[in-house]
């Protein structure tokens, strides 16, 4: 088991780039990594189709497709989700209630890291809320931006993609 003490914060956006490389998604390729306070990285995840399953990509679907009561118009498990998952399994809920910290990436085709845009997706801010998480990391054009989980989710739920 990692410890919190012995990783740093290069070495968590070490690992969550190492996770997005391992993405499948056609469009973009996320990784996320989880680190507790108590027990350093407890939960890693990054995107793909649901069980990695070729039938159900749905990666080139343009989303203006789908009905609007479809709400979930990407097409992967996204990298937070798995990270939430990943955690569950292995620690339980308890894991997140101490101070948690939800690193989030995205790499290029080649796997070097890129930017991420402004916090957007409400599926992954209300569940990292919901479970605990106390905050985000997300690499902007500026550098690293750590978030409040509240405050991540308040700007997801105001996005304007303008």
């Amino acid at each position: 088991m990692e410890r919190l003490l012995e990783w740093t914060v290069k070495d968590y956006l070490n690992e969550t780039i190492n996770q997005a490389k391992k993405s499948t998604c056609l469009r973009a390729k996320c990784g996320a990594t989880i680190v507790n306070e108590r027990y350093g990285v407890i939960g890693r995840g990054f995107n793909s189709p649901p069980r990695n399953l070729e039938s159900q990509r749905r990666c080139l679907i343009d989303k203006n497709e789908y009905d609007k009561k479809v709400t979930d118009k990407t097409c992967c498990v996204h990298a937070e989700q798995r990270a939430i998952f990943d955690a569950f399994g292995a620690y339980g809920m308890h894991a997140f209630k101490e101070n948690s910290t939800l690193f989030f990436i995205r790499v290029d085709n080649e796997g070097n890291p890129i930017p991420a845009g402004k916090p957007y997706c409400t599926i992954c801010s209300k569940s990292a809320l919901d479970v605990g998480i106390s905050n985000w990391v997300l690499q902007h054009e500026s550098g690293l931006y750590l978030y409040t989980s509240e405050e991540y989710n308040d700007l997801s739920f105001n996005f304007r993609n303008n």
